[in-house]
């Protein structure tokens, strides 16, 4: 019988045995990114969906939080190995929660829609920035195995983007409709042109990104109120 792993070897999170960082994949025919898990803090499901997709297609289990307060409490009781970060959250920015986890046993990755802010996450501490939109899965296996010295795994030849559900973009649409709705407030307009135009940038309409854009330099919803509503009118909203 085979002696019992170092005591500190392998954790278990949910009932699933995880490699520590650095250690090898346990064979050459292994998915690049099994055995590890990873944390998305993310508003957009269209975003969450693909990089869903782009675990699964690696052999990374996902977990999503949609707000900074759903991450914490997550993080109180989890250890993910990698955590994903969106830096235009509905209750603040990601680089305080990346700050709080910069120096903590996992690679921080911060993503945003705005290349302008990339400076800000690094200061903040973040391991890399993800650009939206999301880059090919063997890209995405890259950038995490990066920051995984002593890691041995094959990458994916596949150089695709995930491609989402069409409802988990419509679900955004809505969503965008239901906060432009409420009464005028700095904080949540602020909010509302990061998330649409993180949206635009992963979808490549250029019509809503003007919309967006032309309400944060003018202040009139009236066109992006009018673009949502044939976007969520559509049948096929791709």
């Amino acid at each position: 019988m085979p002696p019992d792993p170092p005591v500190g070897s392998m954790r278990s999170v949910l009932g699933f045995v995880h490699m520590p960082r650095g250690m090898a994949a346990p064979d050459r025919g292994a998915l690049p990114l099994s055995g590890l898990t990873v944390l998305l803090v993310e508003d957009s499901r269209f975003t969450s969906d693909a990089l869903r997709l782009l675990c699964q297609r690696s052999g990374a289990r996902m977990r999503r939080a949609e707000t900074l307060v759903r991450a914490r409490a997550h993080l109180r009781t989890y250890r993910p190995d990698v955590v994903i970060v969106d830096l235009g959250l509905p209750d603040g920015r990601g680089e305080d929660l990346i700050s709080q986890l910069a120096g903590k046993d996992c690679v921080v990755l911060a993503m945003s829609g705005d290349p302008i802010r990339r400076a800000a996450a690094l200061r903040a501490g973040a391991d890399e920035f993800m650009d939206k939109p999301l880059p090919g899965l063997a890209a995405f296996q890259r950038l995490i195995l990066s920051h995984l010295p002593g890691r041995f795994a094959l990458v994916s030849t596949d150089g695709g983007r995930a491609v989402a559900d069409p409802l988990a973009l419509r679900d955004d649409f809505r969503h965008a409709a239901e906060v432009l709705a409420q009464p005028d407030a700095g904080d949540g307009r602020r909010y509302l042109m990061g998330f649409l135009a993180g949206l635009a940038r992963s979808t490549g309409d250029v019509v809503l990104a003007k919309a967006a854009r032309d309400m944060a330099e003018q202040g009139d919803a009236g066109r992006l109120r009018a673009v949502l509503r044939a976007r969520l009118g559509q049948g096929d909203v791709i």
